[in-house]
């Protein structure tokens, strides 16, 4: 199993600290921020700060998959984040990751600067993404995702079957082990008790060997549990993330970077000298 982490840009050593992938959405309609940084200067200069208060990557997307959401075609897509991709490698010198889950626009964003693939149904909705992945040579965020919600499932089992028949799509593409991130899928196909386990358990998740992103940023599990609107969830965001990286979570995807920059200061210092070395969240 892999020690390090390959993301094209930056070679990590795997247990040696959490890394942040800060969000960039340019879209109008994202649950949280839409609107704010679609326009292409905002975006730029919204990428910047987030690096400069610690980010280790940038999470650029251009379609919402907020519930309920409306799909967009690829062209559309194309158009928000082609421009941004364009211009990020001048402005910023962590790795990129296009949030796609179509391989037309995996491909046209790697071309244009994007290092990662982060693919929200795990290399099993579009049938040419794995393919794509491996000619660019580029890192996969695998994530779980549902069409149904079933609160009937164990939903660990169910998050280890999807990603082990994501991992076979991967292997026979020839998709790199070293360049796999596995991410649950926090609010994407599950009940409120299901993402709750899913945090609770996610060592269960981080004992398939391979790294794992938490993304519960300001996600409706928070607002579920607290009745808090989105805008003034950081303090439950911070508590589901740090809890997560006590289970093994080896990135997180946030939207507040300084805030997380710290709070990861402290929790790996705690977690990380409660562990053996060369610990990884294993079992």
């Amino acid at each position: 199993m892999p020690t390090t982490l390959d993301l094209g840009r930056a070679t990590h050593v795997l247990g040696s600290r959490t890394l942040l992938m800060g969000i960039l959405n340019v879209t109008p309609d994202s649950f949280s921020d839409g609107g704010r940084h679609n326009a292409l200067d905002a975006a730029l200069d919204r990428a910047v700060l987030m690096v400069e208060e610690g980010a280790d990557l940038v999470d650029v997307g251009g379609e919402s998959t907020r519930p309920g959401s409306t799909e967009i075609d690829a062209e559309t897509e194309l158009s928000r984040v082609l421009p941004v991709l364009e211009r990020l490698g001048e402005r910023i010198a962590v790795p990129v990751s296009i949030d796609t889950y179509k391989a037309a626009v995996a491909d046209r964003a790697l071309q244009a600067g994007a290092h990662i693939i982060n693919d929200v149904w795990g290399l099993q909705r579009d049938p040419d993404m794995a393919a794509v992945a491996a000619a660019h040579g580029a890192p996969v965020i695998v994530m779980h995702n549902r069409r149904e919600v079933d609160p009937a499932l164990d939903i660990v089992d169910e998050v280890r079957s999807f990603f082990l028949r994501s991992l076979v799509i991967a292997e026979k593409a020839g998709i790199r082990e070293d360049r796999i991130v596995l991410d649950p899928g926090i609010g994407f196909g599950k009940t409120l008790p299901q993402n709750v386990e899913l945090i609770a358990r996610l060592d269960a998740v981080r004992a398939m060997g391979l790294p794992v992103l938490l993304g519960a940023s300001r996600k409706s599990l928070i607002g579920g549990l607290t009745g808090i609107a989105v805008g003034d969830r950081l303090p439950g965001t911070i508590a589901t993330h740090m809890l997560g990286v006590a289970r093994g979570a080896d990135i997180l995807r946030v939207h507040d970077v300084a805030a997380h920059v710290q709070a990861v200061k402290v929790t790996d210092a705690i977690v990380r000298a409660a562990k053996p070395a060369g610990w990884r969240g294993e079992g």
